[in-house]
């Protein structure tokens, strides 16, 4: 992604589509959840030892002194910590020094055991069929070697212990433990075993339980934020603190972090990592920061830390924008009806979830470069996606090939020229995706509820390709663009018209929650420090026959599981790295 147009600030919740599906984003044990220490050799200080003459060493290698020294600093940090968050020191803090070995062997461990590595690693097909990810990408062991390169520390909520590593300078170690006894400080006042995991861990199969997955799906993502940018604030203020700074005292410092998480200078792998990776890695440090400092600043230290572990957000577009979450309002989301009596005879259902604003920014600058992402963000309304797997689909092979994998996926726009560019960015972006793409029909036809209302507006138009993986289908209806991929065009057609048709029109189009509708998600900068805008004002909406209840309006954005998967890694070497060079 071009630099010139972050989005100030993941899901891509979505490692899913349900990233990765669930696209895959992605439920979690944090890194902060590692290995048992019986299954990651730990080293105590008098077990390190220093580097042998003439053997090839990692460039940093703390001593058995150093050590002792880390250890000591774990109870003056925590303090530190506390002091900055308010919240209390209930217990001592265990701490090991583990080895690159240790790491590497949790790593691996983690891929194989760990529930979000498993819907990661799962939703890679759905990424691929989005055009996310390159078909030949190879997910698993790039992501082992950029892990490698990130981590700097880890908590495990499960034996609460921090983790701090050998071969990290232990200059560099001191914002870490900040940033890590802050997770231990969270632990202790709200169990993030428990708090952490909200997402359910199957794939839904029927209405309720698509219902209730779509109720969730963004809670953990949302909660990382919050405990990443709680701790990655308190790391902040603590590299500020002997220059009398503070993000408090000086938010223009925020520019500066964003700004050097974007270098990765010193991240050979992270900057070659594809935008899904590197945006789903980030997103919890970078927006998660932003989120805390506005709460802190706009409404003091408990409600930004013991509040927000207390009241957590429950969707990223409560992270990307504070000022609502401020106000307790919820996004609305487009309505999904029953699906499964048209799709169940084909299709085993494989993924579902949000197409959150994060991913739409993402695709749009995969499909058209920075000039569409920066036209078409601001314009985002919603979206929402469906993958299912071919019955017919047997081995290995077929059920590793996107080939087996239909999806729909529908976008709500803020007007209909929005939508309308929409529609033609997805066209041009096929041919990237598929071989023997042919456009077949343009048909223009009014939609039943238009015809029966009398109304002029949703006049849908449709455009049909075929391709190597069967037909896609692009409708546009007014502020709606519904596209579907590899089902036959009558399933596709019945599909359309059933969640199109289940909108409505006009201010109807849209669930809504019990409480008033919020304002549409703008350019994630808008709602950051430097940049805030005014409230803007807020619609009520009658409550749709079978809309989504409040607690349903929360949905799994595409890049959840990346987000989760790398949250519950430990912190990274980017976000750490920008803070020291920010502070400097």
């Amino acid at each position: 992604m071009s630099r010139k147009y972050m989005i100030a600030g993941i899901d891509w919740r979505g490692c899913t589509l349900a990233i990765l599906l669930s696209l895959a984003a992605a439920g979690v044990a944090r890194a902060q959840q590692p290995v048992a220490p019986e299954q990651a050799p730990i080293v105590s200080p008098t077990q390190v030892q220093p580097p042998e003459q003439g053997k090839d060493k990692p460039a940093t290698h703390i001593t058995p002194e150093q050590a002792k020294q880390l250890f000591s600093l774990v109870d003056e940090l925590i303090k530190f910590s506390s002091q900055e968050t308010g919240l209390p020191i209930k217990s001592d803090v265990k701490r090991q020094i583990t080895s690159r070995a240790a790491v590497e062997s949790y790593l691996k461990q983690k891929f194989e055991e760990d529930e979000s590595a498993k819907r990661l690693q799962r939703g890679e097909i759905v990424l691929k069929k989005f055009g996310l990810l390159d078909r030949d990408f190879a997910l698993k062991p790039f992501l082992l070697a950029l892990l490698k390169e990130q981590i700097e520390a880890y908590y495990d909520s499960k034996t609460k212990t921090v983790y701090m590593l050998d071969w990290v300078d232990i200059e560099e170690q001191k914002p870490v433990l900040a940033h890590e006894l802050t997770h231990a400080l969270q632990d202790q006042h709200s169990d993030l075993e428990k708090w952490n995991d909200q997402t359910p861990n199957e794939v839904s199969v029927n209405y309720l339980e698509d219902t209730d997955h779509l109720a969730k799906d963004e809670m953990d993502t949302a909660r990382e934020a919050v405990v990443e940018g709680q701790a990655t604030a308190v790391m902040m203020d603590y590299i500020l603190k002997p220059m009398g700074k503070s993000l408090v005292k000086d938010p223009e410092i925020m520019d500066a972090v964003k700004q050097q998480m974007s270098a990765n200078e010193n991240s050979p792998v992270l900057a070659r990592a594809p935008i899904m990776l590197s945006e789903s890695l980030l997103f919890p440090y970078r927006e998660g920061l932003s989120f805390e400092q506005d709460i802190w600043m706009d409404q003091g230290q408990a409600a930004a830390f013991a509040g927000a572990m207390d009241r957590p957000p429950t969707s990223s577009w409560e992270i990307i924008n504070p000022l609502e979450y401020e106000k307790k309002h919820l996004p609305a989301v487009p309505l999904l009806p029953d699906i499964h009596p048209f799709v169940d005879r084909l299709y085993k259902p494989y993924d579902i979830g949000q197409m959150g604003q994060l991913d739409l920014h993402i695709l749009a600058e995969i499909y058209g470069g920075d000039d569409a992402a920066r036209d078409l963000t601001p314009a985002w309304d919603g979206g929402i996606y469906w993958a299912g797997q071919r019955l017919s689909a047997k081995t290995p092979a077929e059920l590793a090939s996107t080939k087996s994998i239909s999806i729909f996926y529908l976008s709500s726009w803020r007007n209909a020229a929005s939508a309308q560019a929409f529609a033609a960015l997805y066209a041009s972006a096929l041919g990237r995706k598929y071989s023997g793409l042919k456009p077949d029909l343009v048909a223009q036809s009014s939609s039943p509820a238009a015809l029966s209302t009398g109304s002029p507006e949703p006049i849908s138009v449709e455009q049909v390709y075929s391709t190597d993986e069967g037909p896609v289908m692009i409708t546009t209806r007014g502020k709606l663009v519904f596209v579907t991929e590899s089902f036959d065009l009558e399933l596709a057609r019945k599909l359309t018209a059933l969640i199109l048709d289940a909108q409505g029109t006009g201010e109807m189009k849209m669930a809504k929650a019990t409480q008033p509708r919020a304002p549409s998600l703008r350019l994630f900068a808008d709602a950051r420090v430097g940049n805030r805008k005014g409230p803007s004002a807020v619609s009520s909406q009658p409550q749709m026959p079978g809309s989504l209840s409040q607690d349903s309006q929360n949905m799994d954005p595409l890049t959840a599981n990346l987000i989760r998967f790398f949250a519950s890694c430990g912190v990274m070497k980017a976000p750490v790295e920008a803070g020291i060079q920010a502070g400097k």
